[in-house]
């Protein structure tokens, strides 16, 4: 039997994580989180694990002598943290590392929504403008614009530093007030949303978060508003969304995520409003690797040294 530590993967990872775990680690590799036909023995044997997506306390029960997950990810809400918290088990996570890519896409997600540029292309594309002359003008524009930020966290601060040189006004909402920026602070979402024109939400699922976003929200985003998740599905109450871009509550909305990944319902799909991408933001092939690389290095980073490298803030860690 190996004496390398067993990390177990239960169900799809990023392949760069198991290339650059299996010559340091026995790996037990399942097909989802149940484990169902796994040997209780087998169990036992797993000191650590890498993960993207569910991580049940069901089955950190199952595994006594478990130490460390690695989760891709800035989001671990599929990690049951406060299981893993209970039993003394460290849960790390990959931020940082996709904060760019994932402030560009807003960037663009927000200027397409608005300047309805996926339109335009499809446009071309079918051969609309030789036949039928120019595109019809966008009925909306950045120019003046007023935007707010719920959740100015790292990801939060490039967005805004992106948004800074296209000269909009920028507000913002999280749990505490920053003292380290400028820009306006609401303590409420509907404060935030009467206080702006645009509202970009790029907060983690929890509790408090979860339906955030809600009718109420939409309609002090007002007719010529534009909505942007980037965050987390569940944090926008979607048939309320829906019914808001149908009926002309809010003007147009770009979306990153969904409340049922990766389920989107018709109805968003066959507005005219809308700007949809497949959870997209931090998908390019760097980026990725980069949130690959974090995850081993957390484990290899535990098993050496005892300190893994990004813990997540519940996570039963000596922090320096």
């Amino acid at each position: 039997m190996s004496d390398r530590p067993v990390v177990l993967i239960p169900g799809r990872i990023h392949p760069r994580v198991r290339s650059r775990l299996v010559d340091r680690f026995e790996l037990i590799e399942l097909a989802d989180a149940s484990a169902t036909d796994v040997a209780p023995e087998q169990l036992a044997r797993v000191r650590g694990a890498a993960v993207s997506g569910r991580f049940p306390a069901s089955l950190i029960e199952r595994l006594p002598n478990l130490e460390v997950i690695g989760s891709f990810g800035v989001g671990y809400d599929g990690v049951d943290v406060a299981a893993a918290a209970a039993k003394g088990v460290i849960v790390t996570n990959t931020p940082d590392v996709l904060n760019d890519e994932v402030a560009d896409t807003t960037i663009a997600l927000l200027l397409n929504t608005i300047r309805q540029f996926h339109f335009a292309e499809r446009y071309l594309r079918e051969g609309r403008w030789e036949r039928e002359g120019a595109f019809p003008l966008s009925p909306l524009s950045l120019k003046g614009r007023k935007v707010g930020i719920h959740g100015l966290g790292r990801i939060g601060m490039e967005i805004a530093a992106r948004l800074s040189p296209f000269k909009v006004e920028i507000h913002y909402h999280t749990r505490h007030r920053r003292s380290d920026v400028t820009y306006a602070y609401h303590g409420g979402l509907v404060e935030l949303a009467e206080a702006v024109d645009i509202l970009i939400s790029i907060v983690p699922s929890t509790p408090q978060t979860n339906g955030a976003i809600n009718g109420d929200v939409l309609a002090a985003l007002g007719s010529n508003g534009v909505l942007i998740n980037v965050g987390r599905g569940s944090t926008v109450d979607q048939p309320a969304l829906i019914s808001a871009l149908q009926a002309g509550t809010i003007a147009a909305a770009g979306l990153d995520v969904f409340a049922e990944e990766p389920h989107v319902p018709q109805a968003l799909i066959d507005l005219p409003n809308v700007s949809l991408l497949p959870h997209v933001a931090s998908a390019s092939v760097p980026t990725r690797n980069a949130m690959a690389d974090l995850v081993a290095d957390n484990l290899v980073a535990w098993f050496d040294t005892g300190l893994p490298l990004t813990p997540v803030p519940e996570t039963p860690v000596a922090r320096s």
